[in-house]
């Protein structure tokens, strides 16, 4: 059975949670179970508020859904996402200009099917971290295009300028992804609050330490503070095959 565990943190030097997260294992709509992270942007209020709409609609709609497709549903909702949040800030000049990154997952059996605007990240992690996403940052097109490397990128100045986001432009751009995990595998999706202060070998590091799901999420946080906290940090960790690794655990360790 899968398995998950979700935490939001403020940071070290914000004065408001800008992310919102949302972690359901249980059906939402015909989706098996949804998880969701979104890093809000904009003025005063403007950000949280973005985030926070942006993951209420695209909840609603997944489970107001008669589609069967993931990448279908979630296409839909992130879509209706944009166009709410566009009318809400044509509304109210203080929210001029919000909009939010947005990751979310569903795992469907042993396949995981994600959806991502912006720069926040899916990882798979196994015997090795891998990330799955690709950033809509201009400094990730400079990576592609080899104008800077990967290792000068991370401390870049123009770090925090996203190319795409929820609410953006009247049109959003959604990038989908499908795997087949293999057991054991864990799954993390997070704001860049964690991976700005937090190296990929770190995270994989930590993630793999043998603790408790909830000790290892805490663990991210809390090193991400430690390095600075700098921004919001938003962790989910899922475990989507746990109970077929422990079988498979003591199935090796059963006497011949």
């Amino acid at each position: 059975m899968l398995k998950s565990y979700a935490l939001t943190d403020i940071g070290r030097r914000r004065q408001l949670n800008q992310d919102y997260i949302y972690c359901s294992e249980s059906p939402v709509g015909n989706l098996p179970n949804l998880f969701i992270v979104a890093d809000g942007m904009g003025g005063h209020k403007a950000g949280d508020y973005a985030s926070d709409l942006a993951v209420e609609t695209v909840v609603g709609e997944a489970a107001a859904s008669f589609e069967k497709s993931p990448e279908k549903i979630l296409n839909h909702a992130i879509a209706r996402a944009n166009e709410i949040l566009r009318r809400r800030a044509s509304e109210d000049y203080s929210l001029n200009g919000m909009g939010t990154t947005l990751v979310a997952a569903t795992c469907v059996g042993r396949y995981l099917e994600v959806a991502n605007v912006g720069d926040s990240r899916l990882y798979v992690i196994g015997e090795e971290i891998v990330q799955i996403t690709e950033d809509h940052s201009l400094v990730e097109e400079m990576v592609r295009m080899g104008g800077i490397g990967r290792e000068e990128a991370r401390n870049h100045p123009d770090k925090n300028i996203i190319t795409r986001a929820v609410g953006a432009r009247d049109d959003v751009e959604v990038d989908f992804f499908n795997l087949e995990l293999q057991t054991g595998d864990m799954v993390l999706l997070c704001s860049d609050g964690l991976t700005n202060m937090v190296d990929d070998e770190t995270i994989c590091r930590i993630l793999r330490n043998g603790k408790s799901l909830r000790d290892r999420v805490e663990e991210l946080v809390e090193t991400a503070n430690a390095n600075g906290g700098r921004d919001n940090i938003s962790v989910i960790v899922i475990e989507p095959l746990a109970d077929e690794d422990s079988y498979e655990k003591s199935y090796e360790n059963a006497p011949e």
